[in-house]
């Protein structure tokens, strides 16, 4: 039976037991606990993955339509293409390829992070979605079903893909003048199509004008006249210059993100996967057992302006951002926003002192632990914003003075218990001389003939 009736455990409840006070420490909780984190399995990283995932599943897939020799169309959505001219079985294997390319690309995007990318993917996944509808192949359904939901994570994930296109005013331009100049080569050659051999299409005119800026020049569409001829000279130079400053222009910048990468720092995309990770501002003797300590449970980026430490800390397998660790763009850089935490505890109290306040200002919300050489600095880091100031010194002194302590209590208590050991012996030791004087004290008082004996003797 129960001594009271049943209720809400109510912490400091004068009518609680001791028992609810256990079980109460032990299942109640005041925050809700998941079962299954859905975040790690729905989040950013899992939608760039399966993006890419449904790139190559694209890839294999034309390649499986080109192996045919005929593709027939038998899906629901077949009636509405214009199957009976044969130029949809024509396309749509190459459509294929071409989408896992273009599937691949805008992976790379979202592994950035970028708006223009999730409208991409948006736009594009939904093609490989319907393409079983279309074609009724068994080979199909795993790209369908794939894209579809991937298509659910890309739109539940669309906050986390808010950054926009970094492009420079140079490559805006350089992209905006290539454009300029294919419309330029396909328009006039399909304007001046009679006066060649080989042009008669827009396809056609497209084709001669790739051809023309990639400078290979089959050598199949070739000028008959002598306008034909100027016009050709002209599209040389603009199409195929205007194509070399584009593809410069973006070339450039990946080459100087894989250097950076070489010389022990994080590419921008490497840096925009970060989420719940542990900032450690600079590098010392503390954050080197540190790093070992929290690689094995969460994501740890170092930030330090040294070049030689972040090598050696890459060569370790250890993410590193080599920027200054003071300075709030780096911080934000490195995706103070979504950080878990926040660690400074090099030697120089002063440079910490600034990394701290600098990741405050970048981050109000964050939590700071920081390391103070000097004890005297405690104050300092506290009022610039650190959440928990620890001083190595202090820390090492008190352990120190434990330890001897305990050495000290421990030999003292071993004397101690020696002493009770050798006073209990003694005791027992008189005890027993005491019973056996007693002993024979009494035989000789209480034993009557003890007496009549010597009484005779006497």
């Amino acid at each position: 039976m129960l001594d009271r009736p049943l209720g809400p455990i109510v912490a400091n409840d004068p009518s609680e037991t001791p028992m609810d006070a256990a079980l109460r420490e032990l299942f109640h909780r005041e925050d809700r606990v998941p079962f299954v984190y859905w975040q790690e399995f729905t989040g950013t990283r899992t939608t760039v993955l399966l993006t890419g995932a449904v790139a190559v599943l694209a890839f294999v897939t034309g390649l499986s339509h080109l192996s045919q020799a005929t593709l027939e169309f038998g899906g629901p959505l077949a009636p509405v293409l214009p199957v009976g001219r044969g130029t949809v079985e024509n396309v749509v294997p190459f459509g294929v390829v071409l989408l896992a390319f273009v599937l691949g690309g805008l992976a790379v995007g979202l592994g950035r992070r970028l708006w223009i990318a999730w409208y991409g993917a948006v736009a594009a996944l939904p093609v490989g979605a319907v393409l079983v509808f279309v074609t009724a192949e068994p080979t199909d359904v795993l790209l369908s079903c794939l894209s579809l939901g991937t298509v659910g994570l890309v739109v539940r994930n669309r906050a986390a893909f808010n950054r926009s296109l970094d492009l420079s005013g140079f490559q805006i331009a350089a992209i905006v003048a290539f454009v300029a100049g294919q419309l330029y080569g396909a328009l006039g050659a399909y304007a001046l199509r009679t006066q060649y051999d080989g042009i008669e299409t827009w396809v056609d005119a497209f084709y001669y004008v790739i051809v023309t800026a990639t400078t290979v020049g089959y050598g199949d569409a070739t000028p008959a006249t002598q306008q034909a001829k100027l016009f050709t000279l002209s599209a040389i130079v603009i199409v195929t210059g205007t194509f070399a400053v584009a593809s410069g222009s973006l070339i450039v910048p990946a080459l100087e993100s894989r250097l950076s990468a070489a010389f022990g720092t994080m590419t921008a995309s490497e840096l925009a996967l970060l989420e719940d990770h542990v900032l450690v501002l600079g590098y010392g003797d503390l954050t080197g057992s540190l790093l070992d300590e929290l690689a094995t449970t969460t994501d740890v980026v170092v930030v330090t302006s040294d070049g030689d430490t972040a090598t050696a800390l890459d060569e370790r397998d250890v993410k590193v951002l080599t920027a200054d660790p003071t300075e709030e763009e780096s911080l934000l850089e490195a995706r103070i926003d979504v950080a878990r935490g926040v660690v400074a505890a090099t030697e120089d109290d002063s440079g910490d002192i600034l990394a701290v306040l600098a990741a405050r200002e970048a981050n109000p919300e964050i939590r700071i632990v920081a390391a103070a050489s000097d004890h005297r600095h405690v104050g300092k880091f506290e009022r610039v914003g650190a959440n928990e100031v620890l001083s190595p010194a202090v820390i090492v002194g008190q352990q120190l003075s434990e330890s001897v302590q305990d050495d000290v209590n421990r030999d003292r208590a071993r004397a101690r218990a020696t002493d009770e050991t050798g006073g209990a012996n003694g005791t027992n030791g008189t005890s027993q001389a005491d019973g056996t004087d007693d002993g024979a004290t009494t035989a000789r008082d209480g034993d009557p003939s003890s007496g009549s004996e010597h009484d005779g003797a006497t």
